[in-house]
């Protein structure tokens, strides 16, 4: 049995797969790495048959990025579990350095670290997410923003039989969602050093995270429906409880006035005004500052 199952989603990205599961080998040792081929269209099976020693899951109908994770969850046997998109690169002997931290700390239920962000053409850049990583009990701070970018965690199979797998319904933060329930219940360790090469969504990427309004949407409906819930959350003081809301929604604000300010120097009026409607349900104050903001560098 394999120590640590990796697992590849992809649609329609053969040329950038390739690339993704031969760094995949190179991350660690006993390991099993599956493809998840989400009902491509293109000559993506093919490729995949060409590269050896992977585990291939294809599905004929698309289940979206939660939905093709899951199924590789299903598919797996390693003890720990980790994903990794098509477009992203794991960093050499990282896995098996995040796997040995874990395995030193008992209770620990996920290990993350940091991202080297790459341009759209894969170009490193000299930046890297999260700049902090926090560590132990990151509940409270996970409330207000995920800082675990996804394809640098990594986390015991034995969490899934407590808070279950992806929610499926939850396109471009089931990832997020799956690490504020871990957190809900594990402590939480932080790596302060590069594990993998991120591609950051743009509206240019077409990735499906790159629509800020409809991110924001579903972030403060689970925030609302399902993450206040949490009996943590439920037991804490209101105090607490405000804080937390405020930390949240302060960092949805200033990603959506982010957006915004980035839709209008790309002349998408359209995406500009989403953004704008949705900053204005969730924070009134940002926007009015937003306005100001961009009066003024219009008048320059």
């Amino acid at each position: 049995m394999s120590l640590t199952s990796i697992i590849i989603t992809t649609h329609n990205r053969p040329k950038l797969l390739r690339r993704a599961v031969e760094s995949a080998f190179a991350a660690g040792t006993n390991l099993e790495v599956i493809v998840v081929d989400d009902a491509s269209t293109d000559e993506t099976a093919a490729v995949c048959r060409d590269l050896s020693g992977i585990k291939y899951v294809r599905v004929e109908r698309n289940q979206r990025v939660a939905g093709a994770r899951n199924l590789g969850v299903l598919a797996s046997s390693g003890q720990y579990i980790t994903f990794l998109d098509d477009d992203d690169v794991r960093l050499p002997g990282s896995l098996d350095k995040q796997i040995k931290l874990l395995q030193t700390n008992s209770e620990a239920g996920l290990i993350y670290g940091q991202a080297i962000l790459v341009d759209q053409s894969g170009e490193p850049t000299n930046q890297s997410y999260p700049r902090i990583c926090h560590q132990g009990d990151v509940l409270w701070e996970l409330l207000g923003q995920n800082f675990i970018p996804c394809g640098t965690a990594v986390f015991r199979r034995s969490c899934l039989d407590r808070v279950g797998l992806l929610e499926q319904s939850l396109a471009g933060i089931d990832d997020w969602d799956l690490w504020v329930r871990i957190a809900e219940l594990y402590p939480i360790i932080g790596l302060a050093e590069p594990v993998i090469r991120w591609r950051r969504s743009t509206p240019s990427s077409q990735q499906g995270t790159s629509a800020a309004d409809q991110i924001v949407l579903q972030s403060v409906q689970q925030f609302q429906q399902s993450w206040k819930t949490l009996p943590r959350v439920l037991s804490a003081s209101h105090k607490m409880k405000r804080q937390a809301w405020r930390r949240f929604s302060a960092n949805m604000s200033a990603h959506l006035s982010f957006e915004v300010l980035r839709a209008l120097r790309q002349r998408r009026l359209a995406q500009a005004t989403k953004n704008l409607f949705s900053l204005l349900r969730l924070n009134p104050a940002a926007m009015l500052r937003l306005v100001r903001i961009n009066n003024a560098h219009s008048s320059l």
